[in-house]
């Protein structure tokens, strides 16, 4: 029982499409080389499947190019000046476009003004002042930008500063550890040794200035500043 004729039309299912593709795909690619071979003819096959995948067979003994050089000359067309003049044409905007932009920069520094008239001058003196105003929006944005960017980065520092004084006060008032206030408006700096044998004091006066003890050379502490408790 031979095989029944199958009705040529496109197959709905994109799996069963695919695959009957590639499998005829081979076949004319086959067959293509058998001709090529048989005939020693110049065979060149290009095809693209429904998800733009790219098959080529060429003969071994030519190339795409004279291929489509040979298919020119037979046919007395070229297949090229289209898409060149396509390309020339988009090169002249591309020209235009560069030479207008390169102009309109001259007239914005003062030259090529020649040639304008009144409604053009008063044109692009209202630009010039739009372009201003914009670059000192855009100046004053980048300042009060820093200017917040700065007073958040005090106020941290605020902060952390009244958070360790908070923590710091409680160990002022202990005479082994932090600062000692004195009735005569000084206060000293208590320092106890780990070994507990003695305590080392500095004095040191809130108007330094006045204290007859301060080095006058590096105006630090003498050695007749510190005592042994």
């Amino acid at each position: 029982m031979g095989r029944g004729k199958i009705e040529i039309r496109r197959i709905e299912n994109a799996t069963n499409r695919q695959v009957t593709y590639s499998k005829r795909r081979n076949g004319i690619f086959k067959k293509a080389q058998e001709l090529s071979v048989l005939c020693d003819a110049k065979v060149s096959l290009i095809m693209f499947s429904t998800t733009g995948k790219f098959h080529e067979y060429i003969s071994p003994s030519v190339s795409t190019k004279k291929i489509y050089d040979d298919y020119q000359k037979a046919l007395g067309i070229d297949l090229w000046k289209t898409h060149y003049d396509r390309m020339q044409e988009h090169l002249r905007k591309l020209k235009e476009i560069n030479n207008r932009l390169r102009r309109e920069i001259r007239q914005r520094m003062g030259e090529d003004l020649h040639g304008l008239r009144i409604h053009e001058l008063h044109g692009l003196e209202q630009e010039m002042a739009e372009s201003l105003t914009n670059i000192r929006d855009r100046k004053y944005h980048v300042i009060k930008t820093s200017t917040d960017t700065y007073r958040k980065k005090v106020k941290n520092l605020e902060e952390r500063h009244g958070t360790l004084l908070m923590g710091f006060e409680p160990k002022c008032k202990d005479p082994h550890y932090g600062l000692v206030d004195n009735d005569d408006g000084g206060y000293d700096y208590g320092i106890a040794l780990g070994n507990g044998v003695s305590n080392i004091y500095a004095n040191y006066r809130s108007q330094h200035n006045h204290h007859p003890h301060l080095d006058h050379q590096g105006g630090g502490f003498g050695s007749h500043d510190l005592r042994l408790a």
